[in-house]
């Protein structure tokens, strides 16, 4: 009987010992919280849920989700094996942005990315309640769009008007007055128009501007700048307008005024010039951002966002011999032909 009292704890001993191996095999974390490590082939770890929202479908915003999602294959993370994407478009309706922030809070996607300024609005309103990151791109003035403190971060697009308002002088000298066209919702069309109305004297224009509410105003609003006699157009990266831009063209094309590109898909399209930005560019500084703060590197606390500094030249010579534009050699030298 001793004997057999001895075998049985023997054999409850191996038979929990068997049990909790079991229990213990899977050496990863399950939960969104506990993802990837950073590194493709992370094992059996969960990888990240990233959601991007982005506010609408032209080629700078399109530029910017591509450079992000390259940004982070340069810092070392695979799509499909270090991390997954949930891609969103609101189709420029505020009310859509809004559903889809709160769509990746229910989600609970272990980061948000937002291109453009409507859609990190909404995102970091719908991120709040849970914490979850919010990593921005494309934003003219954070600040003004308060969007530079909490768990948000990210990449700013800020204008190089200066630079802008040099090479129209440089390719029209005796211009005198730059057209605007901007939404009066989007904050960084305002920053960028305030830019505008505080340097222009300093490179002899006068600046006038029309504001607008929906696309469907914007070829109206292209009538109005032509009815008074400006001798171009300056086309910001306003989501709303450049929606439309190719409408646009059509109509300063026929009345013989150049309009002036800020990124270079607005060249490709058939701007005459532009002091602008690479949104590839953007969107891979972001992604490498975004993929310090998803490692556990950095948080978005203790992260400024940063500000692009270095803008391109940019010119589209078709474009500008159909409008009689002869460009200066230092000009030409130092910019980029967007039709090469």
């Amino acid at each position: 009987m001793k004997n057999m009292k001895k075998f049985a704890s023997l054999f409850l001993a191996l038979t929990l010992a068997l049990s909790l191996a079991a229990c213990g095999g899977k050496t990863g974390g399950d939960s969104a919280g506990d993802s990837g490590n950073g590194s493709s082939g992370g094992g059996d770890k969960e990888p990240y849920f990233i959601g991007i929202s982005q506010y609408g479908e032209h080629g700078s915003l399109d530029n910017c989700r591509e450079g992000f999602l390259q940004g982070l294959a340069e810092a070392g993370l695979m799509e499909g094996v270090d991390f997954k994407v949930d891609y969103q478009n609101a189709g420029f309706d505020d009310n859509i942005a809004t559903q889809i922030g709160t769509t990746f809070s229910a989600e609970n996607v272990d980061m948000m990315v937002a291109v453009a300024t409507p859609s990190a609005t909404a995102c970091f309103a719908a991120a709040e309640d849970k914490d979850i990151p919010v990593i921005f791109t494309a934003i003219t003035d954070p600040v003004g769009a308060k969007l530079d403190s909490g768990n948000i971060t990210g990449t700013s697009d800020v204008l190089p008007v200066e630079g802008q308002l040099q090479l129209i002088r440089d390719l029209q000298p005796e211009a005198k007055t730059v057209g605007i066209i901007y939404t009066t919702s989007e904050a960084n069309s305002v920053y960028s128009v305030g830019v505008y109305e505080e340097k222009a004297a300093e490179y002899g224009f006068a600046v006038e501007t029309v504001g607008v509410t929906a696309q469907a105003e914007v070829t109206q609003a292209v009538d109005t700048l032509l009815s008074k006699g400006v001798d171009c157009l300056s086309n910001l990266t306003d989501n709303t307008v450049v929606g439309v831009l190719p409408a646009i063209l059509e109509k300063t094309n026929e009345a013989g005024v150049p309009v002036y590109g800020s990124e270079v898909e607005q060249m490709k399209l058939g701007c005459v010039a532009g002091a602008g930005l690479d949104y590839i560019k953007l969107g891979i500084q972001t992604g490498q951002m975004a993929a310090k703060i998803l490692r556990g590197e950095a948080t978005c606390q203790d992260t400024p966002y940063e500000v692009i500094e270095n803008f391109d030249l940019y010119i589209n010579p078709e474009a500008l011999d159909a409008m009689g534009i002869r460009v200066p050699e230092d000009v030409s030298s130092a910019a980029i032909d967007v039709t090469k």
